[in-house]
C-alpha cells in the first residue's frame, strides 16, 4: 500500500513538470493566429502535436510523462480510482512550488493555502482508501469505454468549432473526460506482459484515449486560457472515474473512514482546481497582471496571439503592477512600440 501511495506521488511530480514542458511547446509550435487569418481555426489541428516533436522540452517531457504513467500504473493496482486521480490532479501543487523555486513565480499566501490543502487532503485519502476493488468487468464494459471514447472524439471535433468563449473549457472538459476513461483502462488492465496485453482490449481503448486526449488539451491550451482548461481538465478526469470505480469496480474506504476519505477528496480537488493557473507555463507574474498584444509588424493588421503577451510593467520598463507607466519622452514612441525595445517572447509558463 505505501509502495503504490509513493507511485501515485511521483506520478503526480512527473505530471507536474512534464506539463510546464509541454505547455511551452504548445505554445512555441501553435498556427492558431495563421489559421484564424484563414478562418479555418474552429477545428483540431494533428499537425500541432507533429510540430511539437521539433521543440526538445515536448520530446523530453514525453519520457517523463512516460515514467509517470508507469507509476500511475503501479498505483491503480493496489489504490481505488479515486485516490489515484485526485493525487494525480495533485500534480498542480508539484508545478506550482516548481514554478516558485526555479522560475521565481510569486506566490500568493492563498496559493500557499491550496499547496497545503492538497498536501492535507492527499493525506487523508491515504489514511482512509482501502484496496482497491475485486469485481472484474466483462466485455460490455469494455464496449461501453470504447463508445464512450469514440463520443469524447465527436465532442471535442464539434467543441472546437465553438466560439473562442466557449471553446478553451469545452475542449478541457472533454479532453479530462478522455484522460479519465484511460486511467479505467490503465486500471482493468489484466496485466503487462505483452501476450496479456495485446489480447486486451482496454490495453488498445487505454492507446487511443491517451492519444485523443492530448490532442483535445493540446487545442484547448493553443486556443485560450491555459488556466481555465486545466481547471476542466482537473474536474473531469477525477470526478467520473473515481464515480466508475466505486459504481462498477468495487473502490472502497476503510472500515468507518468514508468521512475523512469524502473530506480528502474534496479538500485535494478544490485546492487544486485554486491552482489551476499553474498549467500555464511562464507564469512569472501575479496572474491579475495587466497584458497587452504583441505589436504587429509592418503592414500587419494589429492582432493578439495566444503566448504573445507581456506585462505591461515589463514592457515599458519594470513598473510594477497597479504602479503608474513611465510616460515616454515627448514625440518619441515607447520602444515596444517602436521595435526597439526587447523581443517579446514566444511562449508561456507555468
Amino acid at each position: 500500500m505505501l509502495l503504490s501511495l509513493a507511485a501515485a506521488l511521483a506520478a503526480a511530480f512527473c505530471y507536474g513538470i512534464g506539463a510546464v514542458m509541454q505547455a511551452i511547446s504548445v505554445r512555441a509550435a501553435s498556427r492558431r493566429p495563421v489559421l484564424e487569418a484563414a478562418g479555418v481555426a474552429g477545428r483540431v489541428d494533428p499537425s500541432l502535436v507533429i510540430r511539437m516533436f521539433r521543440q526538445w522540452p515536448f520530446v523530453v517531457s514525453l519520457l517523463i510523462d512516460f515514467v509517470g504513467f508507469i507509476c500511475q500504473l503501479i498505483a491503480l493496482r493496489r489504490l481505488p480510482i479515486f485516490e489515484v486521480q485526485v493525487i494525480i490532479a495533485a500534480n498542480l501543487a508539484v508545478t506550482a512550488v516548481f514554478a516558485s523555486w526555479l522560475m521565481h513565480t510569486v506566490l500568493r499566501v492563498r496559493e500557499w493555502a491550496a499547496v497545503i490543502s492538497v498536501v492535507v487532503g492527499v493525506g487523508l485519502l491515504g489514511l482512509s482508501a482501502g484496496a482497491e476493488g475485486a469485481r472484474t468487468v466483462g466485455i460490455d464494459f469494455h464496449l461501453a469505454l470504447i463508445a464512450a471514447l469514440a463520443a469524447i472524439a465527436v465532442a471535442g471535433v464539434a467543441a472546437a468549432r465553438l466560439p473562442s468563449a466557449f471553446r478553451t473549457p469545452a475542449l478541457g472538459a472533454i479532453a479530462g473526460l478522455g484522460y479519465g476513461v484511460l486511467a479505467i483502462c490503465a486500471r482493468i488492465l489484466p496485466g503487462f506482459t505483452p501476450a496479456v496485453l495485446v489480447k486486451s482490449p482496454a490495453a488498445y481503448t487505454l492507446a487511443a484515449a491517451g492519444i485523443i486526449s492530448f490532442m483535445l488539451y493540446a487545442s484547448a491550451l493553443e486556443s485560450g486560457s491555459v488556466t481555465v482548461a486545466t481547471a476542466a481538465v482537473i474536474l473531469l478526469e477525477t470526478v467520473p472515474p473515481a464515480v466508475v470505480g466505486v459504481v462498477f469496480l468495487g473502490d472502497k474506504t476503510r472500515p468507518g473512514l468514508l468521512g475523512p476519505a469524502v473530506a480528502g477528496f474534496i479538500l485535494a480537488l478544490a485546492s487544486a482546481v485554486a491552482l489551476a493557473r499553474f498549467g500555464e507555463a511562464g507564469v512569472t507574474k501575479d496572474s491579475d497582471a495587466r497584458e497587452v498584444p504583441q505589436p504587429a509588424g509592418p503592414g500587419e493588421p494589429g492582432r493578439a496571439s495566444a503566448g504573445l503577451t507581456r506585462p505591461i510593467g515589463e514592457i515599458t520598463g519594470g513598473s510594477a503592477p497597479g504602479q503608474p507607466v513611465p510616460e515616454p519622452p515627448e514625440g518619441q514612441a515607447p520602444d515596444w512600440q517602436s521595435g526597439s525595445g526587447e523581443q517579446l517572447p514566444s511562449g508561456r509558463k507555468n
